[in-house]
């Protein structure tokens, strides 16, 4: 059976491929994720999910590698990791009282003959209306600068919205887990 990898250095993306119980092994891609000209979020997803898997599948040729990506979009902006506090602020304080999509890319490649599975789950967070002292509150607490949006959904993040609706709740954390084992079924892996 082919072993799975996990192109990835990110330790919320480990932390959910855990949950399946399946060995793998994870390598972080060194990839330029900037968007490029012209280029719509849902594009820049595939592109950047798929780049990933197949800049390390020449260190693993036959294999199942995990690609993934994801970004956080508010009236056709996109949100990036915000890297501190004032930024976080400032993204937060855009999204209180909106609705925020998130486009979570998946790629899943097989590198023994080229293929690959590319898809995007949405998640749309709608976030209450926030006060300014709850924003500084949750970003002291939680401290969600390397997340897209400025939050953590797993955590006290939570406490922000109004509701979440997807199709797969993992996505929102960066690995949608549903659309991923769909995946590996059709490579015929054993998951089970």
């Amino acid at each position: 059976m082919q072993q799975l990898i996990l192109a990835s250095s990110s330790s919320y993306r480990k932390s959910l491929l855990d949950r399946l119980c399946l060995p793998y092994t994870a390598h972080a891609p060194d990839i330029d994720e900037r968007r490029l000209p012209g280029e719509t979020p849902d594009t820049m997803v595939r592109r950047l999910s798929e780049s990933k898997a197949r800049a390390i599948s020449t260190l693993y040729p036959d294999n199942l590698i995990i690609g993934s990506d994801q970004v956080a979009i508010i009236d056709d902006y996109i949100l990036t990791k915000p890297g501190n506090f004032a930024a976080a602020q400032q993204q937060l304080r855009r999204q209180s009282g909106q609705k925020v999509r998130f486009l979570t890319g998946l790629a899943l490649l097989n590198s023994a003959n080229g293929s690959s599975q590319v898809d995007i789950i949405t998640t749309d967070v709608v976030f209450r209306m926030l006060k300014e002292e709850e924003i500084c509150a949750y970003l002291e607490r939680d401290e969600p600068y390397s997340c897209a949006g400025s939050f953590r959904s797993e955590g006290l993040g939570i406490t922000l919205f109004d509701a979440i609706h997807s199709s797969d709740p993992t996505a929102l954390i960066g690995l949608p887990l549903i659309r991923l084992c769909q995946m590996l079924r059709n490579e015929n892996y054993k998951l089970l």
